[in-house]
């Protein structure tokens, strides 16, 4: 790993942190759905958009691990495991930047835009070892 993976995991981890604390207050209810789910809901999100969002909580924090591991960082998986992972993660929020570009609402687009391209070129930095 290079001097370049250690902060570009850490600054994944905190981003992934940030994306957590979102999902969760959004779950919960907090009427912050025009940031979150295509932007689509002004204030509170409905029940099945709010289920998703308790739902990602989980692969935002598996995802910060993974790419932690590959760092070298902490050691959670099986050697080799999170060489492979990591790619996967890079590909699943490339994908979720795009989504964020696609948005109908300016906010989301505005403010989750550059924090998912900030997650794919962390996870690229990290996935590469540079």
């Amino acid at each position: 790993m290079s001097a370049l993976s250690m902060p570009a995991a850490v600054l994944f981890a905190v981003l992934s942190a940030v994306l957590v604390v979102l999902q969760i207050a959004v779950a919960a209810g907090a009427p912050l759905g025009r940031y979150a789910w295509g932007g689509q809901h002004e204030g509170r999100l409905p029940g099945r958009l709010r289920i998703g969002s308790a739902c990602s909580v989980p692969v935002y924090a598996v995802a910060a691990l993974i790419v932690l591991d590959r760092a070298g960082l902490v050691r959670l998986f099986p050697e080799g495991f999170s060489n492979v992972a990591v790619w996967i993660v890079f590909a699943l929020f490339a994908v979720g930047t795009l989504m964020n570009l696609a948005s109908r609402s300016k906010r989301e687009r505005a403010i989750m835009t550059p924090l998912a391209a900030l997650l794919v070129a962390s996870a690229l930095v990290v996935a590469l070892g540079a």
